[in-house]
């Protein structure tokens, strides 16, 4: 890639910073991550891997070296391009956040290499997926938030007894209905028997077992399968990820037709509970769309919003966003989802979703 136009940012000329693909291992990386302001679990080096494995994108991760050489900024970049959607370079596709970490001059820069990437490649668009305000001169989109929980590290009592009077009894209710919950990578079979059921419910395509057998293999510590059960049957899943006293749950679905056993609720419980004596201060219940029915659940929790910063850039001048297979041309594809078989769904959703950013 060429590098970016000298650009001034906080009176520093931003051509003096070397800008390329970052060329070395895990650690210094993630060193220079888990020191940033605002970083998540997302910008950790190893979802590089995720994303080639698994899902067969090419990575290009950025990073900004100062005149000493010094690691001071990075940006992953992931190429998510087919026919029928079209051409994406997001940070980070698939997920929440992933947007570029540094001193402000870096990610500056970092995002100039990348807006003269996306024009010289003509996507379609480049999105830069932020959890907090940075600053650039993008239009940034609001159509999604994240939902919090302040948690009382190491005292799930408190916590519970904060929780809506409503929802504990509901709590109570599957626990009374004999819903249990287990955790670890054993589950992640069970986690995607209900999560790809769950998906074709609502006519979406499911990703396949392969990315989250290989999220569980690079990230065994930090990442946690769950699902609950009513004897051996799973019946409703998450999955998630803990980061600087924060844990966020990005993947949950829970089987309709147990709804009276109110496993979906156990399953969040244990969760927060989970996280709670593991001493984090924030359950995070992941992005939504506002004043969805998923954001609305995860207000009754008595959680709170937080805007997401999602920086788009069109080589077109254009609006454009990434695409979903609920919206515009592409609104005809769940109702033919629905009637799919499952089997089939799941052999033909991994094919199609990764290419919906």
């Amino acid at each position: 890639m060429s590098g970016a136009p000298a650009i001034t940012g906080s009176g520093r000329a931003l051509s003096a910073l070397r800008i390329g693909k970052y060329a070395g291992g895990d650690a210094e990386w993630d060193a220079f991550v888990r020191a940033q302001r605002g970083w998540t679990h997302f910008h950790l080096h190893g979802w590089r891997r995720v994303m080639e494995r698994a899902l067969g994108h090419e990575c290009i991760y950025l990073c900004a070296h100062d005149a000493e050489g010094a690691l001071e900024g990075i940006l992953p970049l992931v190429r998510v391009k087919s026919a029928l959607f079209g051409h994406y370079l997001v940070s980070l596709p698939f997920l929440n956040y992933g947007g570029p970490l540094g001193s402000e001059d870096a990610v500056r820069a970092l995002a100039s290499h990348a807006t003269c990437a996306a024009r010289r490649d003509e996507v379609t668009l480049l999105e830069l997926r932020s959890r907090h305000e940075q600053p650039l001169d993008l239009p940034v989109s609001h159509r999604k938030l994240t939902t919090v929980l302040d948690l009382v590290p190491n005292d799930a009592d408190a916590v519970f007894r904060a929780v809506p009077r409503s929802l504990r009894n509901r709590i109570r209710k599957a626990q009374r209905s004999g819903v249990t919950v287990r955790f670890g990578a054993e589950q992640v079979a069970a986690f995607h028997r209900v999560f790809s059921r769950h998906m074709r419910f609502l006519g979406t395509p499911t990703h396949g077992r392969k990315l989250f057998d290989e999220i569980a293999a690079t990230f065994p510590e930090d990442s946690l399968f769950a699902c609950a059960y009513i004897g051996e049957t799973p019946v409703a899943a998450g999955a998630g990820f803990f980061w600087d006293g924060e844990f966020e749950i990005t993947w949950a679905s829970a089987l309709r037709e147990y709804d009276d056993a109110k496993p979906n609720m156990a399953l969040y419980w244990a969760l927060i509970e989970r996280a709670t004596n593991a001493g984090c201060h924030t359950f995070n219940f992941g992005r939504s769309t506002p004043d969805s029915g998923t954001h609305e659940f995860k207000k009754h929790w008595g959680s709170r919003d937080e805007p997401l910063y999602w920086y788009d850039f069109s080589p077109t001048g254009e609006a454009a966003t990434t695409p979903s297979p609920k919206e515009g041309g592409y609104a005809w594809g769940p109702r033919i989802w629905k009637k799919l078989p499952l089997a089939l769904t799941r052999l033909l959703g991994p094919r199609i979703v990764r290419f919906i950013p």
